[in-house]
């Protein structure tokens, strides 16, 4: 079994629906367990101005899935919101990241972990805090240098 992060986000079609339904269907993957989320939280989105800020949350699974098994799963769950793909860091119904996988460090055509933008977004690191303040990345970087490097002032949370 591995603890495995998830990052969660939309930013259309009632967005704070599509994380909730998300962390539920969540509880449903395969040889996996929901341990923790985080409270959600709302963000300004990353690249193109011109669409509605983001509603951001993280999770905690614990899953006997092999990291590409994970992300064939998370992907299935965006398809059933459907995730349009139209540019690059554009408006979507759900965007699931996995965001750690353990200790591992993954870099192939199709999945890098830890997530290669986890120490630049806010609405990642804010969140990953919320859930485990003491944890440590797989290059030996703490969670608490993250947040130190990537202020968490505009991050707002609307899940109180």
């Amino acid at each position: 079994m591995v603890n495995a992060y998830i990052g969660l986000g939309s930013n259309l079609d009632d967005p704070k629906k599509h994380v909730r339904q998300a962390l539920g269907e969540l509880k449903q993957l395969p040889r996996s367990q929901l341990l923790l989320s985080s409270k959600l939280y709302l963000s300004k989105p990353v690249g193109p101005q011109d669409q509605d800020d983001f509603v951001n949350a993280v999770a905690m699974v614990i899953t006997e899935l092999e990291p590409l098994a994970l992300l064939d799963e998370l992907q299935a769950i965006e398809q059933g919101h459907q995730r349009i793909r139209e540019r690059h860091w554009g408006p979507r119904t759900l965007d699931l990241d996995l965001l750690l996988f353990g200790d591992q460090s993954i870099n192939n055509s199709r999945l890098t972990v830890p997530h290669v933008e986890l120490g630049n977004r806010d609405f990642v690191v804010g969140p990953l805090f919320e859930l485990c303040p003491g944890l440590i990345l797989p290059n030996g970087t703490t969670l608490q240098e993250l947040l130190q490097q990537c202020p968490i002032d505009g991050l707002i949370c609307i899940d109180a």
